[in-house]
């Protein structure tokens, strides 16, 4: 019969608990709701933790979590008319009880997996038989550590289940094509693209706009082809021969960093004065069309491989002086505003090739679109995801796997063995490829510039 209702699929999972991890994502309620309703309907209580791993973490021996301090009941809560509501109704956070854990032989070190321990004995203390991770590629493998850290424990132990829901509005990790957040999040930056376009073409004016997607140019590319930008570049786009090298200086000291052998430790960097001239060819051939006016898109990602005299024109002296190399050579500036500069150096390379100043606009564009109201299409993938949970669970008795969405919206479930580098316990990268689908179209929908 079509309209049969589904089936109680009784496993001896009684007790489920729901976290969301990381920055938020539109729809974050259609996931957490549509979750929580499947289980109250088959009987099963659901907890959702507050904020994240943060209380979990925390937790002490003698010390038990607090109802509606660390966890609230979503089982007891009037859910109906929730799930298109914007914002998260459970908070999220960034704590990680997995930082510690790089290597598999981490996964028996007491100190590197005593974040983890302490979860572990949380969500015992409060008889949990399967938690439900939501978020990015943190997130999953901070799921999967859980899960092959158990797998570590004495045969007999209890176990808790543990599924992960993918939410990334980058949309830039392994084992998903789309996931919820990401069309609403286009959507409202395509508009905000559209509209500088429209003020472009009234005033003879180019904006360069900066947007998320630190390690992946998803999000740009989609909203450049939606909001007909002019020009759109990723961290996929640089190739060979846009890179160097240099030596890492840290702005603190201004001192060369060495490795572990004395040798001066070098970072990759992005040869910014090709990158300048690739977008002035674009702005030179539209002019050649009379089009004086455009947008130009470079996804965040950009930020994190300028040279160190960029980023030194591209912040104050207190903020440069505060930057500190990560282990790559990297600075943490995904979040450092460089569009106005590179505005500049595009307005002088044009000045040169054809002696007329033409006006560019650096903005940045980000959180504005985490907590923006989900379009229709979010709503139905983070319903789907949320009820994938209850099926995973409960119909199929799967255990460490990742629940996605795939052809026709059916359920596809990946283990995270799959969607995991074992060897360094991380991830892996989605970045666009090369030549195909969204990174295809937006070159047939630009200017086509001709080498």
């Amino acid at each position: 019969m079509s309209l049969k209702s589904p089936q109680l699929a009784p496993n001896g999972i009684k007790k489920v608990g729901i976290l969301f991890s990381g920055g938020p994502a539109p729809s974050a309620n259609a996931v957490i709701c549509s979750a929580a309703e499947c289980f109250r309907r088959a009987g099963v209580q659901v907890f959702g933790f507050l904020n994240g791993y943060s209380h979990l973490v925390d937790f002490e021996e003698g010390s038990p979590l607090e109802e509606g301090v660390d966890y609230v009941r979503l089982d007891q809560m009037q859910l109906e008319g929730r799930r298109t509501e914007g914002g998260i109704l459970i908070g999220s956070a960034r704590a990680n009880p997995g930082k510690a854990m790089s290597r598999p032989e981490d996964l028996t070190d007491g100190e590197s997996t005593a974040p983890m321990l302490r979860v572990y004995n949380a969500l015992c203390s409060l008889g949990i038989d399967a938690l439900i991770s939501i978020g990015g590629d943190d997130t999953l493998t901070t799921a999967a550590k859980f899960k092959l850290y158990q797998d570590t424990f004495p045969e007999g132990s209890r176990k808790i289940h543990v599924i992960h829901l993918p939410k990334t509005i980058d949309n830039d990790y392994e084992g998903i094509d789309f996931t919820f957040g990401f069309f609403t999040a286009v959507d409202l930056l395509a508009r905000q693209i559209r509209n500088l376009l429209f003020d472009a073409s009234a005033t003879n004016c180019y904006y360069v706009a900066q947007l998320m997607g630190r390690k992946a140019a998803w999000l740009s590319y989609g909203a450049s082809i939606a909001g007909e930008a002019s020009l759109v570049i990723g961290l996929e786009d640089i190739s060979d021969d846009l890179k160097s090298t240099e030596e890492t200086v840290n702005p603190k000291t201004g001192e060369v960093v060495l490795d572990e052998n004395g040798v001066p430790k070098q970072r990759e960097i992005i040869l910014f004065d090709k990158l300048v001239g690739r977008i002035a060819d674009t702005v030179e051939q539209r002019m050649q069309q009379g089009k004086n006016y455009g947008v130009i898109v470079v996804a965040e990602g950009i930020g994190e491989y300028l040279p160190l005299s960029e980023i030194r024109c591209c912040v104050s002296d207190d903020e440069y002086r505060s930057l500190e190399p990560d282990t790559f050579g990297h600075f943490p500036v995904s979040q450092l505003k460089f569009s106005s500069r590179l505005g500049r150096l595009i307005a002088n390379e044009l000045k040169r090739r054809i002696g007329k100043k033409l006006k560019f606009v650096g903005l940045q564009f980000g959180y504005e679109v985490r907590c923006q109201p989900p379009c229709a299409f979010d709503i139905i993938l983070g319903s789907q995801l949320g009820s994938g949970a209850y099926i995973a669970l409960c119909e199929k008795n799967l255990n460490g796997v990742m629940v996605s969405v795939g052809k026709e919206l059916g359920l596809e479930f990946r283990s995270f063995e799959e969607l995991i580098n074992m060897s360094k316990l991380r991830a892996y990268q989605r970045p666009l490829r090369i030549g195909e689908g969204l990174h295809q179209l937006a070159r047939y929908m630009e200017e086509w510039v001709q080498e």
